[in-house]
């Protein structure tokens, strides 16, 4: 991997001459997207991510960190919050900014335990396909303490393979509709890999199979959902 938004997000960090980062999936055409969207405050947020920002609690895990928005307004409210992010640039950035307990580290390979493991940005990504939803279900549970919770967005896509007549046209070859490649490049540099957008009932089936309970927290506008997961 070329660590693509990890580069980006550290260029922006040190202001230095950047460029969109241009994103694509299996599905959809290129789009760009303005790196210093990564680096949002609270109230540029969507409200969805706002709402999971407000129902943390406890030792905190913000999985998939990124640029450490997320973890910085939380850090600012008095948590004890713990940033991973398997992009080494964009634990740097992270660290720059203040976020001292900012790691590489692949959730996979996480062994501590907390009160809540935030998963936000289409958090359902790291599933990448729903064969392996429930096996990584199963870790994160165990990441929880008593009474711990999983804050997770993401977005049904259906509706990117509905037709002009209403009907929908799915690849007879795609075990899942919400299982897709997604690119992204930035100056020359482009890395592509699985990632996956998972409804609601299917969340909710994988999570009942490993012993978790599903709630829905709100939906979004944009066919999107939060979604808060405890032990049952």
């Amino acid at each position: 991997m070329n660590d693509v938004f990890g580069t980006a997000i550290l260029d922006h960090q040190l202001g230095k001459c950047e460029e969109d980062i241009i994103t694509s999936t299996s599905i959809s055409d290129e789009e760009p997207l303005k790196v210093s969207y990564l680096f949002r405050t609270f109230e540029q947020m969507p409200e969805l991510e706002q709402t999971a920002l407000s129902l943390a609690k406890g030792t905190i895990l913000d999985v998939g960190c990124g640029a450490g928005s997320h973890s910085l307004i939380l850090k600012t409210k008095g948590f004890d919050v713990k940033s991973i992010d398997i992009s080494p640039k964009a634990i740097e950035c992270c660290q720059l900014r203040g976020l001292d307990n900012a790691k590489v580290l692949d959730v996979l390979n996480e062994t501590e335990t907390f009160d809540t493991l935030l998963l936000l940005m289409n958090g359902s990504g790291i599933f990448q396909s729903l064969e392996q939803t429930p096996k990584i279900l199963a870790h994160l549970k165990n990441l929880l303490n008593k009474n711990g919770q999983i804050l997770i967005d993401s977005s049904d896509i259906k509706y990117m393979y509905e037709d002009d007549d209403g009907g929908y046209w799915m690849d007879a070859h795609s075990v899942y509709y919400g299982e897709l490649e997604y690119t992204v490049r930035y100056k020359n540099k482009e890395d592509s890999f699985q990632w996956m957008y998972l409804d609601f009932d299917r969340l909710k089936t994988a999570c009942a199979i490993v012993g978790l309970k599903c709630k829905k927290i709100k939906d979004g506008p944009h066919h999107d959902f939060l979604a808060q997961i405890t032990i049952k």
